[in-house]
Parts: C-alpha cells; sequence; structure tokens
C-alpha cells in the first residue's frame, strides 16, 4: 500500500471528518485521479521531440502515456487535423500517491525559487490544476539525455463538493500552498 493512502485512511479521513462535521466517512473527500498532460506545439514538424517528451512522462508517471491529437487544423501552426501534438497519462490508486508524494517531497523542492503554489487554481469544483515549467525536476529524468526542457500540467481531482474542501483536503496532503 502507498504510503500517502496509509496516511490518508489512518489520520487524514479522521481529521476532515471531525473538521468538516461529515456524519458518514465516505463524505469525505478524497483524491480521484492525476492527470498529467505535456503539450508539445512544435513536435508536429519532428516526430523525435514527440518520442523524447513520450518517454520522459512514462519515466515520470510509471505507466504509458496516450497520445493527443489536433482536433482542427490551423494554418497558422502548420498543424493539420489528427497530428500527435501531446501527450497524457491518468493515474489512479497507488500509482496516483506515489507520484503525488514524488512530486510534494522530492520533485517541488527541486524547483528554482519555489515558495509555494497559489491557492487560486481551483476550479469551483473541488478540482486543482498547476503547471509545472520543467520536466527536469523529477529524479526519474537523466538529464544529460534531455534534448529540450518541457513544461507540463497536473491536475488534481478529488471528490470534494467545494474548493474548499479540496484545499484542505491537499494541505492534509502536503501539498505546499503559500498562505496569504
Amino acid at each position: 500500500m502507498a504510503r500517502l493512502k496509509d496516511h490518508y485512511e489512518k489520520v487524514i479521513r479522521p481529521e476532515l471528518m471531525k473538521e468538516l462535521a461529515y456524519k458518514n466517512a465516505l463524505q469525505v473527500p478524497k483524491l480521484e485521479k492525476i492527470v498529467i498532460n505535456m503539450g508539445l506545439g512544435d513536435a508536429a514538424s519532428d516526430s523525435r521531440k514527440l518520442e523524447s517528451a513520450y518517454e520522459g512522462l512514462t519515466l515520470i508517471a510509471g505507466q504509458k502515456p496516450v497520445m493527443t491529437k489536433a482536433k482542427k487544423s490551423i494554418a497558422a501552426f502548420k498543424l493539420r487535423e489528427g497530428v500527435n501534438i501531446g501527450a497524457k497519462v491518468t493515474l489512479r490508486k497507488d500509482r496516483m500517491y506515489e507520484f503525488f508524494d514524488r512530486l510534494v517531497n522530492i520533485a517541488m523542492p527541486r524547483i528554482r525559487d519555489f515558495r509555494g503554489i497559489s491557492q487560486k487554481s481551483f476550479d469551483g469544483r473541488g478540482n486543482y490544476a498547476m503547471g509545472i515549467k520543467e520536466h527536469i525536476v523529477f529524479p526519474e529524468i537523466n538529464y544529460d539525455k534531455v534534448d529540450q526542457v518541457r513544461g507540463m500540467d497536473i491536475i488534481f481531482v478529488t471528490t470534494a463538493n467545494t474548493d474548499k474542501e479540496a484545499l484542505e483536503l491537499l494541505k492534509k496532503f502536503g501539498m505546499p500552498f503559500i498562505t496569504r
């Protein structure tokens, strides 16, 4: 069992049940899935860049990503419909908790000039989205083999009904939010 999953069951869920005044343990919000998306606009012209990013995302997530394709043709961007322009992966259960643990405890402290993440990126339904500018902060990536530093979007999908509940849940998991 993942360390964070065990921590959620034994510590976080009872604390949230008291704080949010829930009567049933199933009402307590939980982390449902984490979606990692890497958009590669310049990869439409060079398939080697796409392969490199695909391999990097595979190492970071621990499972194979799915290629995302262009929905429309846009001549200004030299983009045709159906061309691979990115990769995404959805993590659930143990892999999700393992990734969350690595993100918070290893990758985020390695980000240059890191002071915390904003509390403003909630969507109104209890989901949180954040971006990372450099994928090389993850220890799985060998810096010498990286041809180009890429960014990625990470979306945390929770079962929380409000942003306040989701914020409390992510804080309990150790997410380093900026306090204002």
